[in-house]
């Protein structure tokens, strides 16, 4: 029991991430699986996109990994000057990298390069499905 109703109705969303407790993945597994559930039959107009990057999964993968590092070096750049924190470790306990002072960005910020990320590799990935769907090369199957 809680100091307040509300407060005990949400008290299952105190659960363990690692390992998973029971009520952790029924929470979150139990929604994923209603919503896959919800669009099987047609996908709504409004999650179209995602369906792009859904079928070549592994390329936006290996995409987005570098064209991330190379955004944060250059708002690294344009907020310090110099970018030799992102490309140097002066002792084992802080590698790979040194953070600058100050170094960091809200949560708000975040989501606004995430999103620039995905619109940036939007077409690629769409130029890449297009690809595996005209020709049937085994590599592309990885991809």
């Amino acid at each position: 029991m809680q100091k307040s109703t509300p407060f005990t109705a949400l008290s299952f969303l105190n659960t363990c991430k690692d390992p998973p407790s029971l009520l952790f993945l029924l929470m979150t597994l139990g929604p994923a699986m209603v919503l896959l559930w919800a669009v099987e039959i047609k996908t709504p107009e409004v999650l179209r996109p995602a369906l792009v990057f859904g079928r070549v999964p592994m390329f936006y993968f290996l995409l987005h990994i570098p064209l991330i590092h190379l955004i944060a070096v250059g708002a690294c750049y344009a907020r310090y000057g110099r970018i030799h924190w992102m490309f140097e470790s002066p002792s084992i306990d802080q590698f790979p990298i040194t953070p600058p002072p100050g170094w960091g960005f809200s949560l708000p910020i975040i989501y606004v390069f995430w999103i620039c990320v995905m619109i940036a590799l939007y077409p690629l990935c769409r130029w890449f499905a297009a690809v595996k769907q005209r020709r049937s090369d085994t590599w592309l199957s990885y991809f």
